[in-house]
């Protein structure tokens, strides 16, 4: 949903949708707390990443947190209806007991968060956002993680639809998302247009592709592949995964030092093997990283 902008559809082709997620503004401003994994509840302060951390954010202690919670397997709401999980949250939390904070996570619309973060709404948005140069004109993104576009369809490929050459196809895709993006670009070149069908949540992307209203769909590689695994039955990844970019934390701009100590957060996850079991938690260890930068 959240990637950045790369070379069109070059070498495209791949498969996988996102498991269905409760509505995305059933939630504000609710602790994280059942979906952590036993990782990330063992992580414990590191006193030299601690003293980085600037005074006003260590006086506060916690964390307000926006996060789009229809993305799952990266975030998510529980069957409880209200908690944020997933493997963002877990990573997150992770390095906010490193730091020596708590986190306050809220649910909202993915094309909302940025502005809640320059808006002081949030502290911080966790929500798989790939960095590119638009977004780091307005805020500062810290890397954590490597993610790539996977196209996905209906078992059999009932509309033989071509991830290199989906004109004329029905596609759907969230709001907001680089996919949309590289989709409404590519249409420019297409005699016959692509259908583009475009959701709030990636929730409702994925049902679409299931009740057969669109014929194929294109997310991040995560969300993608979790979303076969979990509907396989109905759902096959289409081609490979492509343009893999790195994931940011989004921060103001003006909290730079901040940035620098979650870097710092992260680097001690890696360094301590808490980073690693949380990737692998949730089956993701080929998209870890070896460095952790601010606006890299």
């Amino acid at each position: 949903m959240r990637r950045a902008h790369v070379a069109l559809f070059a070498t495209l082709a791949l498969g996988a949708s996102a498991l269905t997620a409760c509505g995305s503004d059933s939630l504000e401003g609710t602790d994280a707390g059942g979906g952590e994994s036993s990782a990330a509840q063992e992580v414990t302060v590191d006193d030299e990443v601690a003293k980085l951390v600037p005074e006003d954010i260590k006086s506060a202690g916690t964390l307000n947190i926006g996060s789009d919670a229809s993305y799952a397997p990266n975030e998510f709401l529980g069957d409880d209806g209200k908690t944020v999980e997933g493997m963002d949250v877990d990573l997150f939390n992770a390095a906010a007991a490193k730091m020596g904070l708590e986190t306050k996570w809220s649910n909202a619309s993915f094309d909302s968060l940025i502005l809640g973060v320059t808006s002081e709404k949030y502290d911080v948005a966790v929500s798989s956002f790939t960095i590119n140069d638009e977004r780091k004109k307005q805020v500062n993104m810290i890397s954590y993680f490597d993610a790539g576009t996977q196209w996905v369809t209906t078992k059999g490929n009932p509309g033989k639809v071509d991830p290199k050459d989906p004109c004329g196809a029905t596609v759907g895709v969230q709001k907001g998302t680089v996919q949309f993006d590289e989709l409404t670009e590519l249409n420019k070149k297409c005699d016959e247009k692509i259908k583009i069908v475009v959701e709030q949540e990636q929730s409702k992307v994925t049902a679409s592709l299931v009740s057969g209203k669109t014929e194929a769909m294109a997310a991040d590689s995560p969300i993608s592949l979790y979303a076969v695994k979990q509907q396989g039955e109905e759902l096959e990844a289409l081609g490979d995964i492509y343009d893999s970019a790195p994931y940011g934390i989004v921060i103001p701009k003006d909290q730079e030092e901040f940035g620098e100590a979650i870097a710092a957060a992260f680097t001690s996850m890696k360094e301590d093997g808490s980073y690693e079991a949380i990737l692998k938690n949730w089956g993701n260890e080929s998209g870890g990283i070896d460095e952790f930068a601010v606006n890299p």
